[in-house]
């Protein structure tokens, strides 16, 4: 009898870790606590923890709250270990962690190698679940921050201060005008106190997703999830997508500051996004009119190639952070309201009117004339096999997931296959039909970083002529084009043209 009742509690026992472990991974991934990517034979562990606030949750003069927050939780010490001791624990372990703030994220990012993923877990949670807020973390990271939007961005990046100036301006009154870091008088005002606060606030056990991928198991992931469901209850209110002013005319927001060369952007909001079958129609034809990075592109061979005007000529439909550091986008800056773009990597002052009116005349006229049957094949034909490129890591491909439970997209569970079968999938007549449809040439607001403001201005109200030199010769085709370029109309009214002064863009 006894041997029967042992065998019986045994056989119990492991029934309802069966079961504990199975309802783990069912409900969670039902209700959509989870995110899962198991790959057997990778020897890391990737995290990204996403928790569903972004900048748009900044209380409004504190903008930069929740990338200060943020910030703290991995830059900081815990109740545990100082910011020291942690930098040393995590070194031998060649490992560390991150947090990225976006407008509607927040994800906080580690990996490391299995060997060490007991240890690594222990520091990784504790920023999460422990943090100190010590002052003298508090102080350093602000300061890092305004020294970021003070110095670095204002005067050390005028690629990124274009692109920057552009989604403030297309965006201002509304949760993401303001930079993820927020304005330099905001920033200053923000305390200690509001930092815990916004942490009480949002860091609740009902307001993030675990996405784990690599070579974890069940058991691990049982008790990652234990752990982090020991914050503390509470969910916060949705923030309504915003609702920018319509456009009207070409609008133009002059950042003056003394430069060599005018950095480009111009785009305007677009009102589609992963989940709509006409992203992908559009993510080939951004692919062909300005592929990031890729000299084959259409911009970039008029601008760059043929001419040798600057770096690059890119467009998205996505938000592309960082694009003069990364080659591929990243992921997890998941948005319900993007924008098409056109980024004009800095050009010579002198060329800065004739640049403008190149990329406008090649966007009118692929609107009015739609793209060719061989500009299509060739770019799906690359686009299909680019697209490989876009996660090559398995912590990146985790992201990209993560994204798909953001855009509701259902990709069982590889989004790169189901881009690149959208693609496979796409004709002409349905991208052209799309292009027609969200793409247009008169109602656009641009962000450019100049010198000379004032009178780049009234070149560009008075519809100046600007043709343009080169040091060499060039094919006499591309000088009777370069005639058309030079005073290709655009049609600007004086109050439609913003000048700022670079030290008050992100003033306040």
């Amino acid at each position: 009898m006894k041997n029967k009742l042992t065998i019986l509690l045994g056989s119990l026992f492991i029934f309802c870790a069966f079961i504990m472990n199975s309802c783990g991974r069912i409900s969670n991934s039902g209700d959509g606590r989870t995110v899962l990517l198991p790959v057997n034979d990778d020897p890391t562990v990737s995290f990204r923890i996403w928790f569903k606030f972004g900048s748009q949750n900044d209380p409004k003069g504190k903008e930069g709250l929740a990338k200060l927050t943020a910030s703290i939780l991995v830059s900081g010490s815990t109740q545990v270990n100082s910011y020291e001791a942690l930098l040393d624990k995590l070194y031998p372990m060649a490992s560390g962690y991150e947090a990225k703030v976006d407008k509607e994220m927040t994800v906080i990012i580690g990996r490391t190698h299995k060997d060490n993923l007991k240890d690594y877990t222990t520091l990784f949670t504790d920023a999460i679940l422990k943090p100190a807020f010590k002052e003298e973390d508090f102080t350093r990271i602000k300061e890092e921050m305004l020294n970021y939007l003070e110095k670095e961005l204002s005067y050390a990046n005028d690629e990124e201060l274009g692109k920057a100036a552009l989604y403030n301006y297309i965006f201002e009154g509304t949760p993401y005008g303001h930079l993820m870091e927020g304005t330099i008088e905001s920033l200053k005002s923000i305390t200690l106190d509001d930092v815990k606060q916004f942490y009480k606030k949002y860091y609740t056990k009902d307001n993030f997703v675990i996405g784990l991928g690599g070579g974890y198991d069940d058991e691990f992931l049982w008790s990652l999830e234990t752990e982090l469901n020991k914050l503390p209850a509470g969910k916060t209110d949705e923030v309504a997508k915003p609702k920018y002013e319509k456009i009207s005319g070409l609008n133009f927001l002059l950042v003056d500051k003394e430069c060599d060369a005018t950095a480009i952007s111009f785009g305007f909001p677009i009102d589609f996004t992963r989940s709509d079958e006409d992203f992908y129609a559009m993510s080939l034809f951004a692919s062909w009119f300005g592929e990031h990075r890729n000299s084959s592109s259409h911009l970039y061979q008029v601008i760059r190639e043929i001419r040798g005007m600057n770096y690059g000529d890119y467009a998205y439909i996505e938000v592309f952070l960082n694009g003069s550091q990364f080659q591929m986008p990243m992921p997890n800056n998941a948005r319900r309201q993007q924008i098409f773009e056109v980024w004009l990597r800095p050009v010579p002052n002198s060329q800065r009117h004739f640049a403008l009116r190149a990329a406008l005349r090649e966007l009118k006229m692929v609107v009015d004339n739609g793209m060719t049957k061989e500009a299509f094949e060739t770019t799906k034909n690359f686009l299909y096999k680019y697209a490989l490129n876009f996660a090559p890591t398995t912590s990146i491909r985790l992201g990209y997931q993560i994204d798909s439970r953001f855009y509701g997209v259902e990709d069982n569970g590889n989004y790169i296959d189901y881009f690149r079968n959208k693609i496979n999938n796409l004709t002409l007549e349905q991208v052209n039909k799309t292009l027609k449809k969200y793409i247009q040439y008169d109602n656009i607001k641009f962000g450019i970083v100049t010198q000379d403001a004032v009178k780049f201005k009234e070149e560009l109200v008075n519809n100046t002529p600007s043709p343009i030199v080169y040091p060499t010769p060039k094919p006499q085709s591309v000088m009777d084009e370069d005639k058309i370029i030079g005073v290709f109309p655009l049609k600007i009214s004086a109050d439609k043209v913003k000048i700022i002064k670079v030290a008050d863009l992100f003033l306040k």
